[in-house]
């Protein structure tokens, strides 16, 4: 063990073991938490697997809940934290390749041979202080290596969602996945699509986490599990840009870059705008012959109603949807931010949704060309208004121009539009300066209305 983790949360997990083992039963902590502390990273949870059955569980620990009692496994809550505490067990007969048909009680070694990778197949007894091996788990960790416990295709084909975490266990500890169940991947990266949707998402969401999301990206890729889970984005591949405009290549090398370039505290919802912002290119692109120049035309358009598409068939939650799908729609317009009328540019400024495309037309232009004009004058301005409303409260409303005479209807409407555009832009000092804009407009259209009536036309002449 090269350290062990001085947190509270070790300190009870250790507890529910020593306890466990006191009255009589075998008891480790198992799994990826063993994994962590092996490679010195602190464990986000512990998991603990015992010779006790839930029964024996349950009559030792005050509070605990079933949440898979049929396979065995209990949440133990204690001292304010949960704990996932399973009995040895064996599996077989996974006819849905999601979940075991029959399971049979068994011992720790046999346990950890239906473990899913022998980097998770480590046991570790912190009461001894003692690290139980019987997969060669610490080999692969020291060779950095994801490998599958026994023949690669038996383990996916138990829960093929397996695929996904090899590559996210790859990308996460920046490990190489093993050559066997490399090759076991790619014959088997089709059955992934038996796998909810939920659960594809929740991998995914986790691969494309930065500073791993470029790796993940890639090797979903090399894999083909790229093309199964995500087929508009493998198509990145083949779609090639403009060098004049994108001398990087391919939209597939675009967004590898963006994704290289992930803050480390940047938002869920960063990495997906990055992913699908140009999704319709592949759909919409065109090649000039004359020219040779390749156009796509309202591929932010249709790639933010593809986002949509594919955002709603993973089952992301709506209000993230449409966070995601705004960033797509709009990721074109920030280009023209510079010939952009302040009102236009407080609009933009005042979506919600603003901060995430400005991240976004970030990336895309370091990804690319590398120019920042845009991006640097947005900034600025929207330094200059930080310390007022975005959108203020209308500085003229409808009450007030019939205080000046004018009558409600279309023209009024169309008056207070422009009193609107001109406050944002910045044209009046305060709210008088504006009034006595209006009135002169009012004043204005009176005169014409009255000229035209008193001008006799020519058939009167």
């Amino acid at each position: 063990m090269t350290r062990t983790p001085t947190s509270g949360l070790y300190t009870l997990a250790k507890a529910v073991v020593e306890k466990l083992q006191n009255a009589g039963f075998e008891a480790y902590l198992v799994g990826g938490c063993v994994r962590d502390m092996i490679l010195g990273r602190e464990p986000g949870d512990y998991d603990v697997a015992t010779s006790a059955q839930p029964h024996q569980v349950e009559a030792l620990f005050d509070r605990t809940i079933p949440v898979g009692r049929q396979f065995g496994i209990l949440v133990v809550v204690f001292g304010g934290a949960q704990f996932q505490v399973a009995t040895f067990r064996t599996e077989s007969d996974y006819k849905d390749g999601r979940r075991p048909d029959r399971i049979a009680f068994a011992n720790a070694q046999a346990d950890a041979i239906r473990r899913d990778f022998t980097i998770n197949g480590l046991f570790y007894d912190p009461v001894r202080e003692e690290v139980y091996d019987w997969v060669s788990g610490k080999a692969d960790l020291t060779a950095r290596l994801v490998r599958t416990i026994g023949n690669p295709t038996a383990r996916f084909d138990e829960d093929h969602l397996r695929l996904l975490r090899a590559v996210r266990f790859a990308v996460e500890l920046n490990f190489e996945i093993e050559d066997r169940t490399l090759e076991a991947i790619r014959l088997l990266a089709p059955q992934i699509n038996r796998i909810s949707a939920e659960r594809i998402r929740d991998e995914l969401v986790k691969i494309f986490r930065p500073p791993h999301a470029e790796r993940g990206l890639v090797l979903l890729e090399n894999t083909g599990l790229l093309r199964e889970v995500l087929p508009e984005i493998a198509a990145f591949t083949s779609c090639e840009q403009t060098p004049a405009y994108h001398p990087e290549g391919t939209v597939f090398e675009h967004v590898r870059r963006m994704l290289s370039m992930l803050p480390l505290d940047s938002p869920e919802s960063l990495a997906w705008a990055v992913l699908l912002h140009d999704v319709g290119k592949p759909r919409v692109a065109s090649k000039d012959e004359l020219t040779g120049e390749i156009h796509c035309y309202e591929h932010d358009k249709v790639g933010a109603e593809m986002a949509e598409a594919i955002l709603t068939r993973l089952r992301f939650p709506r209000n993230q949807i449409e966070e995601i799908v705004t960033a797509v729609r709009y990721h074109m317009q920030f280009k023209h931010a510079q010939e952009m009328r302040k009102s236009t540019i407080r609009r933009i400024m005042a979506r919600p949704t603003f901060k995430l495309e400005l991240e976004l037309h970030r990336l895309d232009c370091l990804g690319s060309h590398a120019e920042l004009d845009c991006y640097n004058f947005l900034v600025k301005q929207a330094e200059a208004l930080a310390n007022e409303p975005i959108l203020p409260p209308p500085i003229v409303s409808g009450h007030d121009l019939i205080k000046l005479g004018m009558k409600p209807g279309p023209a009024m409407g169309a008056l207070l539009a422009e009193i609107r555009e001109r406050q944002l832009e910045g044209a009046f000092k305060d709210r008088a300066h504006a009034l006595a804009w209006a009135e002169a407009k009012v004043s204005e259209a009176r005169t014409v209305k009255d000229s035209g009536a008193t001008n006799p036309g020519p058939e009167n002449r």
